[in-house]
């Protein structure tokens, strides 16, 4: 479904440029952390379905960062035989996913599409950045909506609640 969004021009012009960088480059989605399109070059991909699962993955990787208190997420980066698919945090609002084949310089990936988010941020000042001053350093449990759910594993459970949960 197509949001009838104005897009900066030169938001668009910048995801070009990201792709003119990076020859691996199959795709690339700018997104609210929500799961919203903001701008894409994504000719071959579904940019809504690739918005929508990144806010997901996003939101699982920053539960992560702070259940091992290891400050602020920067990127997840999930390997597949084809390729990569890498997701930047722009702030607290806002994502960049890059899809690149299997031959790609993950470095490069990572500098080019870190230099693509620091531009964007100058076109769209109003735009969360990963330097945003709203957020603290190092985010802690407190920061995560309803904090982190703890789970008693089923070993440590009654052998008939296990039982029961089993049927």
């Amino acid at each position: 479904m197509e949001r009838d969004v104005t897009v900066e021009p030169a938001v668009l012009t910048e995801l070009a440029r990201l792709r003119e960088r990076l020859p691996e480059l199959t795709g690339s989605v700018l997104a609210t952390t929500d799961g919203m399109v903001v701008a894409h070059d994504a000719h071959d991909l579904d940019p809504e379905t690739l918005a929508a699962m990144s806010a997901a993955s996003l939101g699982l990787a920053r539960r992560f960062a702070v259940a091992v208190d290891h400050g602020t997420l920067r990127e997840t980066v999930v390997a597949c035989a084809g390729g990569y698919i890498t997701t930047y945090a722009a702030g607290r609002d806002a994502l960049l996913t890059v899809v690149t084949g299997r031959l790609a310089n993950l470095a490069r990936v990572h500098l080019e599409a870190r230099r693509t988010l620091e531009r964007l941020a100058q076109i769209a000042p109003s735009a969360p950045t990963a330097a945003d001053p709203r957020r603290s350093a190092r985010p802690s449990r407190k920061d995560v909506p309803g904090g982190l759910a703890r789970r008693k594993p089923m070993a440590s459970l009654p052998r008939n609640a296990r039982q029961k949960n089993a049927g």
